[in-house]
């Protein structure tokens, strides 16, 4: 590795996320192909849940890098501890399919002075957030949110809408369901809908009562 390929700092975690479509691995894909030119050394990981690609992690336009799977995230440590030649940097993508002990794993790879690279959904089906990233995003040093384009509008795509039988998925649905453009598309918070969403009975009254009331100025 070059001397200065990161500065004199070592140990830190880097976090790439947003909605399904959004660019995520491709952008992962991207930061590790441009540490080749930098001669570092990197390990690529991804959860074993995800069986779209096998032992790859792969962006949407066929760009493709070999990956370990793992089960459990602890498996990591046996994996890095195995390996001839260590890795300066340490990749994991669609992290948000690994269980909560991935966000320890990545706070003592970055303190034993390991780069972490993280690729993530930011939200699930039902636009709530997955808990696993949130918590990366606040032990993070860097964060990088990216966003899709609305099938709808074109505005920018936020929200991951899950479409089963050409209808949007129900709230009570499972919230994890590998799948890819036959199952999923991408959503402006205003085109995003979850039929059976439970509120709040304040935020059903505000809603109703601010609606009254634009209805009501619009008539005078």
């Amino acid at each position: 590795m070059k001397n200065n390929a990161f500065g004199k700092e070592k140990g830190w975690i880097e976090l790439i996320y947003g909605p399904m479509f959004a660019g995520k691995s491709e952008e992962l894909l991207r930061k590790l192909k441009r540490l080749d030119y930098a001669d570092v050394i990197y390990q690529v990981f991804k959860p074993k849940i995800d069986t779209r690609t096998k032992n790859k992690i792969m962006s949407r336009d066929g760009r493709n890098m070999d990956s370990f799977e793992f089960d459990n995230p602890y498996e990591i440590f046996d994996k890095l501890l195995s390996l001839e030649v260590n890795p300066h940097v340490v990749a994991i993508d669609e992290a948000q399919f690994a269980d909560e002990s991935i966000v320890d794993v990545c706070q003592a790879l970055a303190d034993s002075g390991y780069i972490v690279y993280v690729s993530a959904l930011d939200k699930n089906f039902k636009n709530e957030p997955f808990m696993v990233t949130a918590k990366i995003a606040c032990i993070a040093e860097y964060v990088e949110k990216l966003s899709a384009i609305c099938t709808d509008c074109g505005a920018p795509g936020t929200a991951t809408q899950r479409i089963i039988n050409d209808k949007p998925s129900n709230y009570d649905e499972p919230v994890v369901q590998i799948g890819n453009y036959e199952t999923y598309t991408v959503k402006c918070r205003h085109h995003h809908k979850i039929p059976g969403k439970p509120f709040p009975e304040e935020i059903k009254k505000f809603k109703s009562d601010l609606r009254n009331l634009l209805k009501n100025k619009e008539n005078k």
